[in-house]
């Protein structure tokens, strides 16, 4: 199954997504189009010695190499004779990365708004610690995995960090600066506080979806007074509960009173194919996780030309 992104684009800014809805065990599970290349039947698999336990191993497909990571492992759901029938690897980009998912059955594509998903909360069992979202469709609950704590954990496990900035120093003009950064994943948040932290940026508010973000901005503009007068540049992920990332900056750079505070987004979903969405809406510059040094290699591009 292949999917064609053009016939499914969605348009810039709507606060839309489309998402791949499939099965492992009795639990439905959904994947944003845009992160999906293709879905295929299950192929043979090299096993990797000593490799992560949740990694089945790797496959060649087209010439590329490519991890299977075991998504009925990874959730611990046991699967019997019948659903094999049904298995589907899913074969993914982001991250600048090609990652294949083993899944049961893959079934429709959904479009549906961010306000319609609701945050993940303790009550899942331990489950939240890999989700970003869940969305009631239908009188079905549909769980949306954080695909990047996923690989992030999987690849710690086995001393890999993947946000490891490397030969960053401490500057001190970068203290007085204030930046807002938006993001969902609090693993992710905590970690780019640090790292910015650490580089010198450490005047950061910091919020966990789009719609928080953009009320209390709306609020410190209520006076009048234009926003690049109280904060220097704004971080944004994309995929986020309530409001994405899209829509977000498409609302600052529509409003003449913060239209001029420059706009990163940081995302999973910064690809050739997708970077003219971030362009329409008015991004300023799109930097793809986990590039950290790329990112405050544009925050100092940004900000220090405004002393």
């Amino acid at each position: 199954m292949s999917l064609n992104k053009q016939e499914i684009l969605l348009s810039s800014g709507t606060n839309e997504l489309e998402i791949v809805k499939f099965e492992v065990g009795c639990n439905i599970f959904g994947i944003n189009v845009m992160k999906v290349r293709e879905i295929i039947q299950p192929v043979e698999i090299t096993k990797v010695p000593h490799s992560q336990r949740h990694v089945e191993g790797m496959i060649t497909l087209r010439g590329e190499i490519l991890p299977v990571i075991d998504l009925f492992s990874f959730f611990g759901v046991e699967h019997g004779e019948e659903e094999e029938k049904q298995e589907k690897y899913i074969v993914t980009e982001f991250n600048k990365r090609k990652i294949v998912f083993h899944t049961g059955s893959v079934s429709q594509i959904h479009r549906v708004s961010w306000e319609e998903i609701e945050k993940p909360t303790a009550l899942n069992q331990g489950m939240e610690r890999h989700l970003t979202g869940i969305i009631k469709l239908d009188g079905t609950m549909i769980f949306l995995p954080d695909y990047e704590k996923i690989i992030y954990d999987l690849e710690s496990e086995t001393g890999v960090n993947p946000y490891e900035v490397k030969d960053e120093t401490f500057d001190q003009r970068r203290t007085s600066k204030k930046l807002v950064i938006v993001e969902d994943s609090p693993l992710l948040l905590r970690l780019l506080v640090e790292k910015l932290n650490e580089a010198g940026y450490n005047n950061i508010l910091s919020f966990e979806n789009g719609k928080d973000a953009y009320d209390h901005l709306m609020n410190m503009m209520e006076d009048g007074t234009p926003l690049d007068q109280q904060i220097d540049l704004m971080i944004t992920d994309i995929e986020m509960p309530q409001m994405d990332g899209h829509r977000l900056t498409k609302l600052i750079k529509d409003n003449p009173l913060s239209n001029k505070v420059p706009v990163l987004i940081f995302s999973s979903l910064i690809t050739d194919d997708l970077r003219h969405k971030g362009e329409k809406v008015g991004a300023d510059e799109q930097i793809s996780k986990p590039e950290l040094n790329e990112l405050i290699d544009k925050l100092d591009k940004y900000i220090m030309k405004k002393d």
